[in-house]
């Protein structure tokens, strides 16, 4: 229980200290459902979780955000830009709403080498 008071302490403390680092967090979070809604982990891994053949674990030290959003919303351009050696079979998630393909790629970009 202390613990949890600890954290949830420090946690509410960094929101007050940092700048939007409360709403970044909250964006991240909401990026992760969408991941999860849209069922990317049929063709992504992350953190062990889904397919090997096209890991994501780095993606956000890779990438920049731009470039991330990018591929989200037109795969193909995006793979011949970046000289990819096969076409992409992922589908453009052009028609999310713009608030969950911004909270996307604010966790993609979160899925850096720790």
């Amino acid at each position: 229980m202390q613990n949890s008071l600890a954290v949830i302490t420090a946690a509410g403390l960094l929101a007050l200290a940092v700048p939007g680092w409360a709403q970044d967090a909250k964006k991240v979070e909401r990026g992760k459902a969408v991941y999860v809604e849209q069922k990317c982990k049929l063709c992504h891994q992350l953190a062990g979780e889904g397919n090997p053949k096209g890991p994501l674990d780095e993606v956000g030290g890779k990438l920049k955000p731009e470039e991330i959003k990018a591929w989200l919303v037109d795969p193909k351009t995006a793979a011949a830009k970046h000289k990819a050696t096969r076409k992409p079979a992922m589908k453009a998630y052009d028609t999310l709403p713009a608030a969950d393909l911004d909270a996307l790629v604010a966790f993609m970009e979160s899925c850096k080498k720790k």
